[in-house]
């Protein structure tokens, strides 16, 4: 196997940082200290560090501590990890917590008892701080585990076929190496303290028996550089902010249809800007923006009258009794399916065949899970529903968390956000997205409910002279807008080198006046463009024939035209950045895979390794949904 060339080292610690890890490290003995290695790497590339905890004097063996370990991708599985520690923490229990990327994978072995939470991205993928470890233990290199106890909760989203697939098979793994499962695998769904509460008390408890041997210690956290404290606004509780501008950034050829202003090829992208004041949010570039929205009230009559039920009947859901169309304007999801509902509704309406699109493994339901929305399967399947019934079937509301596309030192205590309204049409009639739709209908003056989500492995370089590449098609090139800013209020030395793709160059180029500004700046220093429905002749168009017809062009082509420039740039230290949909995330990491290996030796296995380097060192992120 061909050696992949030497990466750049990290930088230097900045000497403050290099204080706070001597004062904790004094005393420690050289297990502890090539532990909390990992934690010094991840301050020297300038991220947010992971929780730890240590014990004074001497790190706690394997056997008297309590290890938890998290992935997570939009926050959900860190707080859940957080909440565990803090109530093993408060029972006396020595007890540690990580971040996937951050666990030594060679302690494994030496572990007595591991906690893993961990949410599932989109199809059954692992979250991107936990892709290392879940190769580990996928690999034949992982060893047998034959006095671990383990226990897994995993997060997901029955919206999506594979729920909670990657805590299964890290669950079904850790057994398979020979470990014990104290309990049952926990698979939480939206709804997260429904499953998540009882599965920690369950753990916790089975934690105290287990390390009740162990000699009493009061732990002396590691405070993170950027410490995890609640936030004064939060889904539950978020900030009323002002909208300061609604502008449609996309074609304009739309014709009214129904209740939808719908267009069956144009797409509809909108630039939003909120303001912040007086709320004392903060964000920096990478963040994302959680949005409380309201189903638009055609949607909600809609499902009514699919359902045959009154708006105005009362009904109550733990302990509360408000008229079922409050409920469905703000308290339920309406777009997104899930699989509890669909085998509820099975059972009301006796449909064979939506039963057996549930069964295991039958790959007609991810196919009704992508193109059906609540009102689409009510008419399909009809049914009596009570609103008690109705209510108790359906879900809270999902997280949505938009890409912050600015800079606070360029726009001051605003946010702005770049959104794709969905709109189409399925099943006779006319859909729209619930989030997008909401936004999309404000005017100025309106308000609207919103939270901060950090980011914390999307982030610009903490060292202003490394270059960066961006690949961002679509809304995904949001980010981006807010790093350029970023690295041009700061004074960045870097380069900064954007990939964007959509589909025509006339409608559909987002921030093209902005970019355009940018390269005349020197903010931005390299623009590279994929418009991939455009006629032949445009110069932005891959005109070689594929069966008689024109190759449609995307990012990833792009970046194959550019390899020999785009790993050179690798070599010397950029930092790698994709945002975007999950498909194009895979196609982009299977065209980079072949970048490195042309330029590395031929090796595929070293360019595997390589891209893997490149993310434990956070320069190489990805922000995909």
């Amino acid at each position: 196997m061909t050696a992949a060339p030497p990466l750049l080292a990290p930088s230097p610690l900045p000497d403050e940082r290099r204080a706070l890890l001597a004062r904790v490290v004094e005393g420690l003995d050289g297990a502890s200290l090539w532990w909390l290695s990992g934690y010094a790497a991840g301050l020297a590339q300038g991220h947010g560090a992971p929780q730890l905890a240590v014990l004074p004097g001497g790190a706690a063996q394997a056997g008297q501590r309590l290890t938890i370990v998290y992935g997570s991708q939009t926050g959900n599985a860190r707080r859940a990890a957080e909440t565990l520690a803090q109530e093993a923490e408060a029972a006396g229990l020595a007890v540690r917590l990580l971040r996937a990327d951050a666990y030594p994978q060679r302690e494994l072995a030496g572990e007595r008892l591991l906690y893993v939470v961990i949410s599932t991205q989109g199809e059954g993928d692992p979250p991107d701080d936990a892709i290392g470890l879940v190769e580990f233990l996928a690999g034949k290199r992982t060893p047998k585990l034959p006095e671990l106890k383990y226990a897994v909760l995993g997060l997901g989203d029955t919206s999506y076929a594979d729920f909670c697939g990657i805590a299964r098979r890290i669950d079904a793994r850790l057994a398979e190496l020979g470990a014990t499962r104290v309990q049952p695998l926990g698979e939480a769904d939206l709804d997260i303290d429904t499953v998540a509460a009882p599965w920690r008390a369950q753990a916790l408890a089975h934690a105290r028996e287990l390390l009740k041997s162990a000699p009493a210690a009061h732990l002396a956290t590691v405070t993170p550089l950027r410490p995890h404290a609640t936030p004064a606004w939060s889904h539950d509780k978020p900030f009323a902010a002002e909208l300061l501008l609604n502008q449609r950034l996309s074609g304009r050829e739309f014709r009214n249809v129904g209740f939808l202003e719908y267009g069956p090829v144009d797409k509809d992208v909108r630039h939003i800007e909120l303001s912040l004041e007086g709320s004392g949010l903060a964000y920096e570039p990478g963040d994302a923006l959680g949005v409380r929205h309201r189903n638009p009230d055609a949607l909600v009559e809609a499902v009514l009258r699919a359902a045959r039920l009154d708006g105005a009947a009362a009904a109550s859901a733990n302990g509360e009794t408000r008229p079922l169309h409050e409920w469905l304007s703000s308290r339920r999801e309406l777009t997104r399916l899930s699989r509890p509902f669909l085998a509820a509704h099975a059972e009301r309406a006796g449909a064979a065949e939506l039963r057996q699109l549930l069964e295991p493994g039958n790959p007609g339901l991810a196919a009704l899970l992508g193109d059906h929305q609540l009102v689409d399967v009510l008419h399909r399947w009809p049914a009596e529903w009570d609103a008690d019934g109705l209510l108790a079937a359906l879900r809270p509301p999902a997280q949505r968390l938009y890409s912050i596309a600015s800079s606070r030192k360029r726009v001051g205590e605003e946010a702005h956000l770049t959104v794709d309204v969905l709109r189409y049409q399925a099943h006779g009639h006319d859909h729209l997205g619930a989030a997008s739709g909401f936004l999309a209908a404000l005017g100025e003056g309106d308000g609207v409910p919103v939270y901060i989500e950090p980011n914390e492995r999307f982030r610009v370089p903490a060292d202003a002279s490394r270059d960066i590449v961006m690949i961002g098609p679509g809304t995904g090139v949001a980010p981006f807008r807010g790093f350029v800013q970023e690295r041009a209020e700061t004074g960045a030395a870097g380069r900064n080198w954007l990939f964007f793709g959509a589909r025509h160059f006339n409608t559909d180029f987002l921030y093209q006046v902005e970019w355009q500004d940018a390269l005349r700046r020197k903010e931005l220093h390299r623009l590279d463009l994929a418009f991939s429905r455009d006629p032949v002749n445009s110069p932005h168009t891959d005109v070689r024939a594929v069966a008689g017809e024109p190759r449609k062009t995307y990012v990833q082509h792009r970046l194959r035209e550019h390899g020999r420039d785009l790993y050179d740039w690798l070599q010397n230290g950029a930092h790698l950045y994709v945002c975007g949909a999950i498909s194009m995330g895979k196609d982009v990491h299977a065209a980079l895979l072949d970048i490195v290996a042309a330029h590395n030796g031929g090796d595929a296995e070293a360019a595997a390794e390589y891209l893997t380097r490149l993310q434990a060192e956070g320069r190489y992120a990805r922000d995909v949904y």
